[in-house]
């Protein structure tokens, strides 16, 4: 890979209707393509992005975030940092569990702690918090009970 300039033209030329955005070192992706984008990355022999090592949530005071980090062990590159936004009422992202199986327990965790849901997940359920808790913990809008 040699400029994530160049890896976005290229995706935007082999993806028709996709659209990124370059962002402080980031590949910004809509929600919309994120599945899609996903398994280019993985599968493109320019990339293969056949590692993905985090998956992190980020609340900001008009929507949440899920921000990735790819690798290619066979290539030698990265990290790739891949920002997905959504809706802060309604947060849902598309599960890219299919695509790399180490998302599983970190989308979990997003999940449980900010309340990003991440659609088609084979197993969305709290993983930190108990099943009964009904908030979000590392939301900015939570508010701790007093003991």
């Amino acid at each position: 890979m040699k400029s994530l300039e160049e890896l976005k033209q290229n995706l935007e030329s082999k993806m028709p209707g996709v659209t990124s955005v370059l962002e402080e070192g980031c590949l910004v992706i809509s929600k919309n393509d994120w599945l899609e984008v996903a398994k280019f990355l993985k599968s493109s022999p320019l990339y293969s992005f056949d590692y993905l090592s985090s998956v992190t949530g980020v609340d900001y005071p008009d929507r949440l975030e899920a921000v990735y980090h790819l690798y290619s062990i066979e290539k030698k590159i990265g990290p790739l940092t891949v920002k997905v936004r959504t809706d802060r009422q309604k947060g849902e992202i598309p599960s890219v569990t299919p695509v790399w199986r180490s998302a599983e327990f970190q989308e979990r965790e997003a999940f449980d702690l900010l309340g990003i849901h991440f659609t088609g997940h084979p197993d969305l359920r709290r993983i930190l918090m108990w099943e009964g808790f009904a908030f979000h913990p590392l939301r900015k809008d939570y508010v701790a009970e007093n003991d």
